[in-house]
């Protein structure tokens, strides 16, 4: 039993610690999803862009060699990177902030993160209270930062954007939510913040003296996703969140086919099951 519960986390963290750079750059057209609401990001790692004539707000980037798509995505879209006001970042890892730095510079955009992200985002070190601490990358420093509140409001022209503080899987984790509206039905959009329980070889993602509070942190995250207003989610690993599975029906069904009320808690459950077999890994003896 030991030998099984320590091999599910083993792959569990095979796909979302170790996974190749080359599945982060995986190419992938932007599309619609929903209204104003534009997935631009890579085939691995999200980014979304949402717009207004008062300027638009992107939500991560993805890691360093993925600027250039996103910015060719926006393009392609008939979009300004230069309209770009603000950028929203998830969690301060390389394969979702990685790219910001050149994303900023362009735009001359604003980068808004929870105060703990901040800090790495503005020194471009990887926090070392981390329980991937040992696998994570430096990234280039990121300029124009502001941190902001659990709960804050985004307003930008007609947008407005919540930040939900769901960490855990970083100790300055976000989830970002909005409205969007598409023939006169409006929708409730998540980008859900990653949710899972991991550490490096050698850490203990539940006994990390760094960041005691991790498992409580990462339990109160799940359930905060869960219970969101949740009708079209994006997570900050498409995959995860079943993009690609309502992504194939989106040319029968059009963006409705990105709709699913029930997205976040599956989600949420998921990230449940990776907390309940890291929790049994490390209870085992010897660890």
């Amino acid at each position: 039993m030991k030998k099984q519960i320590l091999g599910c986390v083993t792959l569990v963290a095979a796909c979302l610690i170790s996974a190749r750079a080359a599945d982060w750059y995986a190419p992938q057209e932007p599309f619609p999803l929903y209204g104003n609401t534009y997935y631009v990001g890579t085939g691995g790692i999200s980014a979304v862009l949402i717009t207004s004539s008062a300027g638009h707000i992107l939500v991560d980037v993805g890691g360093p060699a993925a600027a250039e798509q996103v910015v060719a995505h926006i393009r392609q879209l008939g979009f300004r990177v230069e309209d770009i006001r603000y950028i929203l970042n998830s969690h301060a890892h390389q394969d979702h902030a990685g790219a910001i730095a050149v994303l900023q510079k362009l735009s001359g955009a604003t980068v808004l993160a929870s105060a703990a992200s901040v800090k790495v985002l503005e020194s471009g070190q990887p926090d070392p209270a981390d329980a991937q601490f040992p696998n994570l990358t430096p990234m280039a420093p990121i300029a124009h930062t502001r941190a902001v509140r659990d709960g804050e409001l985004v307003h930008l022209g007609p947008l407005v954007v919540t930040a939900h503080f769901t960490p855990g899987h970083t100790q300055g984790g976000i989830s970002w939510t909005w409205q969007a509206e598409e023939g006169g039905r409006t929708v409730n959009v998540v980008f859900a913040d990653s949710l899972y329980a991991l550490a490096a070889d050698g850490r203990l993602f539940s006994r990390n003296p760094l960041y005691p509070r991790a498992k409580a942190d990462v339990e109160r995250s799940i359930a905060i996703v869960a219970a969101l207003p949740c009708d079209v989610l994006i997570s900050a690993h498409p995959e995860l969140g079943g993009l690609w599975e309502r992504k194939a029906k989106q040319a029968a069904l059009g963006d409705a086919a990105f709709i699913d009320t029930g997205a976040c808690r599956n989600y949420a459950a998921k990230a449940r099951v990776t907390l309940a077999q890291t929790l049994a890994a490390e209870a085992a003896p010897g660890k």
